[in-house]
């Protein structure tokens, strides 16, 4: 068995020391060199490199140094009836304060609040300003209305941004009646008044659909709507998916050409994944790179339920990154931050690195470099509740591919872009050189995307060259 790049020194670094943290939902934002992550129970976490983190906070309690006072908070928890905090979001601000975004909510219910609190540090102390969202009421609406789980927004998982036009914006939901949109007053962090609910953007009828994120891309003039799909549970499904448009408030298309303003559950039904399973572009779900025969290590690691994510442009590498939170087959309780590098494809679509970012730096392969087994995952389009299993192929140096799979690849002229078809289907994505963890080896990879919208991954088998 050959792995691919066997013969060539690629001059790679020494092996990356992650330093792993536990903090659900995380959500990024830059400091001068330091990275930043804000999630649930006001677990956060900071890092200058996004490979080494250091444990800032962990859950809801007395002493939290996000917190000014635990105490401060009593409305938000007496609102939601619950004694925690759901994934929250900082935003800084261009007058030196931060405004962090916090939620609460019951659970079983959308009884739910959003609030702001502000600081004049990253790292906090917090201090109150108040609820401005709820649902779940009985009776009158933010909107006016009676309340309606179907329609109207759980209020929770908010994400502040600027728009490519400076307007300030909150983004925000999960399940209920869907992902909303609405105008913030960048002087106070409040929503400008008579909004109600703000726009809604995709959702409804109780669809398993939440974690928005918005990523404004220079390079395409693409707004890039992230959303997790499915259960966060160890075995509900949970995935990430994309849609664009050339508007903060949409409408938003995935790249089979479905108008995400009309996915939502089918009526009368609840947590129906089936009815919003064939849209968003689904860039990541559960997968497992299987153990090849004569791979170092006793086993490889089954990622599962992977989402919530947030997302991270550096305006000076224009490089791209997907941070989310990942979950483990061999573990009920475990879960880890992750940070994935993206890239943009010709067509203007994200794929997502197969490994976590190791910090090496980008580089151009030739034709030969590509030859040899392969490990193949299919990322699908269903909401998957087991992980997505590798096959092994093998890309032969005449350009076809042959064992599992048949079909053909060719590397591009900037050694970097990369087509692969397989069974019939074409592939545009990026060929990597990548840090296996399970193996502790360097090896190459790939990433790819489909015209319909199916994602594939690709790791070279682990063997010592």
């Amino acid at each position: 068995m050959t792995a691919p790049g066997a013969g060539f020194d690629f001059n790679d670094p020494p092996s990356p020391l992650f330093k792993e943290v536990m903090v659900h939902d995380p959500s990024i934002f830059k400091t001068g060199n330091m990275f930043h992550i804000l999630g649930s129970h006001m677990a956060s976490a900071r890092s200058t490199d996004l490979i080494t983190w250091e444990q800032i906070s962990d859950y809801t309690r007395p002493g939290n140094p996000l917190m000014h006072s635990i105490e401060d908070f009593r409305e938000a928890f007496e609102w939601s009836n619950s004694s925690t905090f759901w994934a929250g979001d900082v935003q800084p601000m261009p007058d030196g304060r931060f405004f962090m975004y916090y939620c609460n909510c019951q659970g079983s219910r959308p009884l739910g609040d959003i609030g702001l609190a502000v600081s004049d540090k990253p790292d906090g102390p917090y201090k109150n300003q108040g609820i401005f969202l709820k649902s779940g009421m009985i009776g009158t609406s933010e909107d006016g209305t009676p309340y309606d789980p179907t329609i109207h927004p759980n209020c929770i998982d908010p994400h502040a941004f600027f728009d490519n036009d400076g307007v300030y914006r909150l983004l925000y939901g999960s399940f209920s009646g869907g992902i909303f949109i609405l105008r913030l007053n960048p002087e106070t962090g409040l929503p400008f008044p008579n909004q109600g609910y703000g726009k809604k953007l995709t959702g409804g009828n109780h669809a398993r659909i939440e974690g928005p994120y918005m990523q404004y891309s220079k390079e395409t003039g693409y707004y890039y709507l992230f959303l997790s799909f499915g259960g966060l549970g160890r075995e509900e499904g949970y995935n990430i998916r994309v849609a664009r448009s050339r508007n903060a408030e949409g409408p938003f298309y995935d790249m089979q050409g479905n108008d995400m303003t009309n996915v939502r559950g089918a009526e009368g039904t609840i947590f129906d994944d089936k009815s919003i399973e064939p849209c968003g572009t689904k860039l990541v779900g559960g997968y497992w790179f299987m153990q090849e025969h004569g791979e170092p290590g006793r086993s490889t690691t089954s990622h599962i339920s992977p989402g919530h994510n947030s997302t991270y442009c550096d305006e000076e590498s224009g490089r791209y990154f997907l941070i989310f939170h990942q979950r483990f087959m061999h573990s009920r309780s475990i879960h880890q931050v992750r940070v994935h590098e993206m890239f943009l494809t010709d067509d203007g679509w994200f794929v997502v690195s197969p490994f976590r970012y190791d910090g090496a730096p980008l580089r151009a392969f030739k034709p030969e470099h590509v030859h040899g087994f392969w490990k193949i995952i299919n990322h699908g389009q269903d909401i998957n509740y087991t992980p997505a299993l590798s096959t092994t192929v093998h890309l032969n140096l005449d350009g076809t591919v042959s064992g599992a799979k048949t079909g053909e690849w060719h590397l591009c002229s900037d050694g970097k872009s990369f087509n692969i078809t397989v069974d019939n289907i074409e592939y545009k994505g990026r060929l990597l050189r990548s840090y296996a963890a399970d193996h502790d080896k360097w090896v190459m990879s790939l990433t790819a995307i489909s015209q319909e919208g199916i994602a594939i991954w690709g790791a070279g088998v682990a063997l010592d060259m």
